[in-house]
């Protein structure tokens, strides 16, 4: 398994319903500030962490209560990760910028593909145009 699948599992087994709870809190500030995370190396980071607060949104509002909680943890996780102030790679780098935040969310997507597939498919949205390789 790769090191930062690992990285992912470890930090969404750490998320519990109360810093879900905290997390849902902020999604509307979150979804503002992902919609600022703008690299023509990532074009699709800010659809993709979009899509995983719309996920930990619907679940957190009981839209979505069957998801897995383990699908849901990983998407908290990223969220979390992405809105660090201090990453792996410094987001002010300006060759790997936001490359950090694209592998957890890339992560989360990839190891969760068949929940998160199904889910954008019950919500009329194209799954492949969230899941892309930016």
């Amino acid at each position: 398994m790769p090191e930062i699948a690992k990285f992912v599992q470890r930090g969404s087994v750490m998320i519990t319903p109360k810093i879900m709870k905290g997390v849902h809190k902020r999604l509307p500030f979150l979804k503002l500030k992902f919609t600022e995370f703008e690299n023509p190396a990532f074009p699709h980071l800010s659809e993709q962490l979009e899509f995983l607060a719309d996920v930990v949104e619907d679940f957190a509002e009981g839209v979505e209560e069957e998801l897995p909680y383990s699908t849901v943890s990983a998407a908290t996780f990223a969220l979390i990760y992405a809105d660090r102030q201090v990453d792996m790679i410094p987001d002010a780098l300006p060759a790997p910028s936001f490359a950090d935040d694209s592998a957890v969310v890339r992560s989360v997507l990839i190891q969760h593909e068949k929940v998160l597939a199904a889910y954008a498919g019950r919500h009329e949205m194209k799954w492949e145009a969230v899941s892309i390789n930016p």
